[in-house]
């Protein structure tokens, strides 16, 4: 990758703002669409998270632009409240020229406010879906003149449910305009939505990698039972002592007990997740990004679209339900040249999806031992010295100087210890009177009677336990007694199917449809 920001034909005035940021070398994604959207064409922008996708749209955007107009010229959907005023933040970067006005619009904030800044004129719109059709009923919100329509984190919009939403907004735009699809992964639904809004020479930009994480991130696990879960985060944020932490937890429950827990070992912790209100969620992200705390606990859906430079640290406090959804939750650590680290916490229980997990993303993620007090107090103790060998070349010790003349050296070393000891003890949330140890069973075996088989129908589909085992006897005259250990997931199931008839089960279920969803049956992998 040679070429230079300046190669890629983009205006003098962004590469200007893009100078200013300290960029110069474009990442691969942003080498390869920016060129393309510049051409004309529509475009699908396939890159893993945190790869500076938003960017590589956005110059470009305002690279073609014509202000001259009264028109808005671009629309820009965003799956959530968060991320659409990260995405105008990265517009207003590159307009230090100051040629553009860009409004983010979206639900719990003032709607009167957008109306009168939609009414002075406004060239670049960014806005949840659910804001932009508002406006667009009240009137305010004139879309049939567009140059650019941009769906940006595609994948989760259609996750979150928002197809419908996207295309009736669609219909009321223009035909000539250039239509940019923006995702980290490449469900049917996107595919689908190119085939049917874009025109039919659009392009497919897709930077692959021979793992779908970042090499930027380095992974790894510590096995855990649910008890000492809090206890073993606990420790691993003593020894690390990380700047900025983003901890995903699955519920709100879980969020609010967590902090509850850190907040009383005295570590600097927020959370933030949907029963939040939209502004206090807006202020806990700008304390964020302000250094005002260093642990961000969060949902999945709460922090999608939370671009935040700087992290340190992403927590997985358990495990997501969806393949995609981890990788998505360590996207917002290493990001662009930076590095960073994914921890996960991992139960018995969990261990088997997880080990799944590596196959799908194609990495090998380490397994540790949690530290130990020796290992945390020793840690502890060396970045407090290295603190104190700064104030010392400083010299900034001169005022607290006077207090300690009079003390002779074996005097001056019992307080230089005790101060030390002090110091640490205040730093450290660990309870080490708790036994963190386990039995790490592993993966959970499949009786040799038993063969595991995958089903991709899951939660989303409205599946339940019961459902499920009356609709494959009625599909395959099977008993439900060779059914065991059935897992429903998100998208997915598994279950232990009795050997002798799992090929019988397989030719029965393969293209079945239950609620409205096609069965596609696959021997599950890692069988043991």
């Amino acid at each position: 990758m040679n070429k230079l920001f300046k190669d890629l034909g983009l205006s003098t005035n962004v590469l200007k703002s893009i100078d200013k940021l300290g960029y110069t070398k474009p990442s691969k994604i942003q080498e390869e669409i920016i060129p393309v959207i510049l051409d004309g064409f529509d475009a699908i922008g396939q890159a893993q998270t945190g790869t500076g996708k938003t960017l590589a749209y956005a110059s470009s955007v305002l690279s073609k632009i014509d202000v001259s107009t009264n028109f808005i010229k671009t629309i820009v959907l965003v799956p959530t409240r968060e991320l659409a005023i990260q995405v105008k933040d990265e517009f207003e970067n590159l307009n230090t020229s100051d040629d553009f006005d860009i409004l983010a619009v979206y639900g719990g904030s003032s709607i009167e406010l957008q109306l009168k800044q939609l009414k002075k004129g406004v060239d670049v719109v960014v806005g949840t879906p659910g804001r932009i059709m508002d406006l667009m009923r009240r009137k305010a919100l004139n879309i049939n003149n567009l140059e650019f329509f941009i769906l940006d984190e595609a994948d989760e919009m259609l996750n979150m449910g928002f197809l419908e939403d996207i295309e009736l907004i669609f219909k009321e735009t223009n035909d000539n305009k250039q239509v940019l699809l923006l995702s980290a992964t490449m469900p049917k639904q996107i595919k689908k939505l190119a085939e049917k809004y874009m025109k039919s020479d659009y392009q497919h930009i897709e930077i692959e990698s021979t793992q779908k994480t970042s090499l930027n991130v380095k992974q790894s696990y510590y096995m855990v039972s649910e008890k000492t879960r809090n206890e073993s985060i606990c420790r691993v944020l003593d020894l690390k002592d990380p700047n900025r932490t983003i901890i995903f937890c699955q519920t709100k429950k879980e969020c609010d007990l967590l902090l509850k827990d850190l907040t009383m070992r005295n570590y600097s912790a927020s959370v933030m997740h949907g029963d939040i209100a939209q502004n206090v969620r807006i202020q806990t992200l700008d304390r964020f990004k302000n250094d005002s705390f260093k642990i961000l606990i969060a949902t999945d859906v709460a922090a999608r679209g939370i671009h935040v430079d700087g992290i340190d640290l992403v927590i997985n406090y358990n495990m997501p339900q969806e393949f995609e959804a981890y990788i998505h939750r360590i996207g917002r650590t290493g990001r662009a040249d930076s590095q960073g680290e994914a921890i996960s916490f991992i139960s018995n229980r969990e261990f088997k999806f997880f080990k799944d997990l590596e196959k799908f993303s194609k990495t090998n993620i380490e397994k540790k031992e949690l530290p130990t007090k020796e290992e945390i107090i020793k840690a502890k103790y060396n970045k407090v010295l290295n603190s104190v060998y700064d104030c010392i070349q400083e010299k900034d010790y001169m005022d607290a100087f006077e207090y300690i003349r009079s003390y002779n050296k074996d005097e001056l070393m019992k307080i230089a210890a005790s101060l030390l000891k002090i110091s640490v003890d205040e730093k450290i949330g660990s309870d080490f009177n708790k036994d963190l140890t386990i039995k790490d069973k592993g993966i959970r075996k499949v009786n040799s009677n038993h063969t595991r088989v995958f089903l991709t129908i899951g939660k989303l589909d409205n599946l339940k336990k019961g459902t499920l085992l009356d609709f494959m006897k009625k599909e395959t005259s099977i008993d439900k007694d060779c059914f065991h250990n059935i897992e429903i997931l998100t998208k997915f199931t598994f279950l232990d199917v009795d050997s002798k008839i799992v090929d019988k089960f397989m030719k029965k279920m393969n293209n079945k449809k239950l609620n409205n969803r096609t069965i596609r049956v696959e021997i599950a992998k890692n069988q043991k």
